[in-house]
Parts: structure tokens; sequence; C-alpha cells
């Protein structure tokens, strides 16, 4: 009997083990299926191409009233189905990166009164963050409506050498984080990289997918460079702004320069957001052409040149 009574009570206790397992087997289900499902939300989410346009006609003013059936958008030769537009004045989020370099020694001063009136420009619904880079990347102010630009950026002196690709792989990376659509990247600086990780491709490869748009500012001076130096500074300030559809402005100071920061702000608030999902569905980190085309043959439109697709 003893014998008999202690098989009934391992039994049992063996019973209750396979249903508390069972039980917690079960529990799992949802939750895993939860996150199938939230997984495909994000493949999905990660294929939407959002494209800010910049349209302007023969006199270099911004076309507005433009429709959806305007506009035409190709990838690699394919037109794209839009499936979203929007010509509404909207917010953006920009980051200014201010160059500290030791090669900005004489224009630091320079070089903070353009962040100054860049920031004096900015509409009440616009948010912008600032960063310093010289040898390393440092930020001075979070993404606020503030217009005041921090007081430690009056205690820099310029020094170390530049990491200005680092610096627009950074400012990309915390801008593809933030809600607006519509994002910009201003640059101060001279444009000559001397001590980035980081390629040009892979920052203006960052900047494109988060449909950042870039405007270089030159602060090179000829009494600090040499001419083929300052070439080459100028040189890669104009391929960030080409490749991303922004504008490289050649005037660091004087009423020029704020009309150029005005013009900027303008063109952020009234450009057209077209976005759309790749009829080319594979995830191959290939880079895709994109081309916009407009039905009115004087307007032009300027965008980014293309993106880089996701990548399993």
């Amino acid at each position: 009997m003893p014998e008999e009574s202690e098989k009934l009570t391992t039994s049992r206790r063996f019973a209750l083990y396979a249903c508390v397992t069972l039980l917690a087997i079960l529990s799992q289900v949802p939750a895993q299926a939860q996150q199938s499902q939230d997984d495909e939300v994000l493949r999905v989410n990660t294929d939407l191409v959002v494209v800010n346009v910049t349209v302007t006609d023969a006199s270099g003013k911004y076309a507005r009233g433009l429709q959806r059936a305007d506009f035409k958008l190709i990838e690699d030769g394919r037109e794209q189905t839009i499936s979203d537009f929007s010509a509404e004045e909207t917010p953006f989020a920009a980051v200014v990166l201010l160059d500290f370099s030791g090669s900005m020694e004489t224009r630091v001063s320079l070089a903070r009164s353009a962040a100054i009136h860049f920031l004096d420009g900015l509409r009440d619904e616009d948010v912008a963050a600032v960063y310093s880079f010289d040898s390393k990347i440092e930020q001075l102010q979070d993404f606020s409506p503030s217009r005041d630009l921090a007081p430690v950026a009056f205690e820099r002196k310029a020094k170390g050498m530049t990491v200005l690709n680092d610096a627009v792989l950074r400012a990309a990376t915390d801008l593809s984080h933030r809600p607006e659509k519509r994002r910009a990247i201003v640059v101060l600086s001279d444009g000559a990289d001397t001590y980035s990780s980081a390629s040009m491709d892979k920052a203006l490869t960052a900047a494109l997918n988060a449909g950042a748009t870039i405007y270089p500012v030159d602060m090179s001076s000829p009494q600090t460079s040499s001419p083929q130096e300052r070439s080459q500074g100028i040189g890669a300030l104009r391929n960030f702004a080409n490749k991303s559809g922004g504008r490289f402005i050649s005037t660091p100071g004087g009423q020029a320069l704020r009309e150029a920061f005005q013009s900027i702000v303008e063109e952020l608030g009234n450009q057209y957001t077209i976005a759309y999902q790749s009829s080319n569905r594979a995830r191959d980190g290939r880079w895709r052409a994109i081309d916009v085309r407009l039905a009115h043959d004087k307007l032009n439109a300027r965008t980014r040149k293309g993106y880089h697709a996701p990548k399993n």
C-alpha cells in the first residue's frame, strides 16, 4: 500500500508539472504572435520612402499650390505609386553643425554669428539642436524651440582636427529619431575633413536615409587655406548639398547670409512631402536612384538623388 501511495503521489506530481508547463507555453504564444506582428509592422514601415521636394520657377521663387497629380516619382527608371502627399507648411527639425577645428581659428566668431542668424530666423513651431565638432563631436544644445545659442558655444575655441563626416553622420542619426518629416543639417565649416572615422559616402547615406537635406555654408578663408585645400573643402561641401537636395551657400556673413538663411527656412516650410513604398521589395542594401518629374515644364524640382535600400 505505501508503495502504491508513493506511485500515485509521483503520478500526480508529474501531471501537475505537465499542466504547468503547458500553461507556460500557451501563455507565450500570444506574446510571440504579437512580437511577430510588431516585427512585420516595423519591416513595412522601414520600406516607406519619404521624399521632400523643393519646387521653384524660372526666377527661383517657390512654387506653391501643386497637387499630387503634378508629380511623377521614378525609382531606378520605374514609376512609383505615391501613397502620401503633403503640401502644407509643417514644422521641421534642424541640426546646426559648428566647425571649431584648428583650421577655423580666424572664423569661429563668424561661424557663431551665422548660427545665431539661422536660429533667429526659425518659426515658432520649428526645433533645432546645435553641435560643435573638432577632433570630437559635442552636443551644445538639444532639440528645442529656443532661439538662443547656448552660452557654452561662446566658450569654445578653435583646436584639433576636423571630423566633418562623423558630425554629419551623428546629426543624421539623431534626426532619424525625430517625428518631423522635414529635416535639415546646416553645416558651418571650411569642409576640410582630416580625422573622421566615417567616409563621406557613409555620412551621406545616413543623411539620405534619414531624409535630411544638407545646407553647407562655406567658412573657408584664403588666409588660412591653400587654393588646393580650399578647393577640396568647397568640393566636399557642394557634394553634401547636391546629393541631399540642399543648397551650397558661399557667403559666410552679412546681409547675403541672412537672406540665404531666411530662404532656407522658407524652403523647408514649403517643401512638398511625398511618400511611397518601393515596388522593388529586395532588401539588398543597394543604391536606388530617385527622379522627381513635374507636369509643368517651367518648374524645377530639387530633392535627394536616392537612397540605400534596407538590408536584412
